[in-house]
C-alpha cells in the first residue's frame, strides 16, 4: 500500500505509479491492468479512486477501455516514449526544485550532479 502525500490527489499519485511500472516494463503494451477493485485493494483505495485515475490516463492516451473487457496498456509506442520523456523531465525538475530551494546554485548542481554519476561510472567499472 502506497503512502500519499498532500501536495497532489490521490488519483494522480497513483497515476503516477502505475505510468512508472508501465515504464519499468512491469505491464507491457496491450497488458490488461487490474480491475477497479484490484488495483483499489493494490492500492489501499476506493475502486472509484482507481476508476477516476483510469479514466484520466485513457484521456492522456496511456490505456485503453474496452467496454465489458478491461483497461489494457496502450499498444502506441511513440505516446510510451512521450510518456518516458515527459515524467524523465518532471524528475529532473522537481530534483532541481528542491536543490535550489536549499539555496544551491545551478551550478553548484551541475557539478554536484556530475561528481555523483562519476562515482556511480568509478563503483561500476572500478
Amino acid at each position: 500500500m502506497m503512502d500519499y502525500g498532500n501536495n497532489e490527489p490521490v488519483y494522480l499519485q497513483i497515476m503516477r505509479q502505475l505510468c512508472y511500472r508501465i515504464l519499468r516494463g512491469e505491464f507491457q503494451p496491450g497488458d490488461k491492468l487490474p480491475t477497479w477493485a484490484e488495483a483499489g485493494l493494490d492500492f489501499g483505495v476506493n475502486h472509484n479512486t482507481i476508476a477516476r485515475t483510469y479514466f484520466e490516463m485513457s484521456r492522456a492516451g496511456i490505456v485503453e477501455t474496452r467496454r465489458g473487457a478491461g483497461t489494457y496498456v496502450t499498444t502506441n509506442l511513440a505516446l510510451l516514449e512521450q510518456l518516458h520523456e515527459k515524467m524523465k523531465k518532471d524528475l529532473l525538475q522537481d530534483f532541481v526544485r528542491e536543490m535550489t530551494s536549499l539555496g544551491y546554485t545551478l551550478d553548484e548542481i551541475d557539478r554536484a550532479f556530475q561528481d555523483y554519476l562519476n562515482e556511480l561510472n568509478e563503483a561500476i567499472l572500478p
